[in-house]
């Protein structure tokens, strides 16, 4: 199946994957409706939660430019010195826009 994304199509490609998240993420929260949350569920999604970050994180890490390497480096050490995300998130990315820029 190919779509012209010229026009609508782009349009429609967009609205097509905006339905499909939306269904996954309702779906999930329709699904653990179901789910008693104890201890264990509790762990589970807390520990869930450090495992995707790190797997967004590793391949930039090992894979990425001098830029990105910095930006994770400052952004790590921005978030133990501050403990508040989005500055330490900011500092990172301004980080890798400086570094490219150099």
């Amino acid at each position: 199946m190919n779509i012209d994304i010229a026009g609508a199509g782009a349009l429609i490609v967009v609205v097509i994957m905006g339905l499909v998240t939306l269904a996954t993420r309702w779906g999930g929260v329709y699904i653990m409706s179901f789910v008693p949350i104890g201890k264990r569920v509790r762990q589970f999604i807390q520990a869930m939660s450090g495992s995707v970050l790190i797997a967004l994180l590793t391949p930039i890490a090992v894979m990425g430019d001098t830029g990105a390497r910095l930006a994770l480096l400052v952004t790590l050490i921005m978030m133990l010195l501050v403990k508040k995300p989005l500055l330490a998130i900011s500092c990172g990315v301004l980080t890798a826009a400086l570094v490219r820029l150099i």
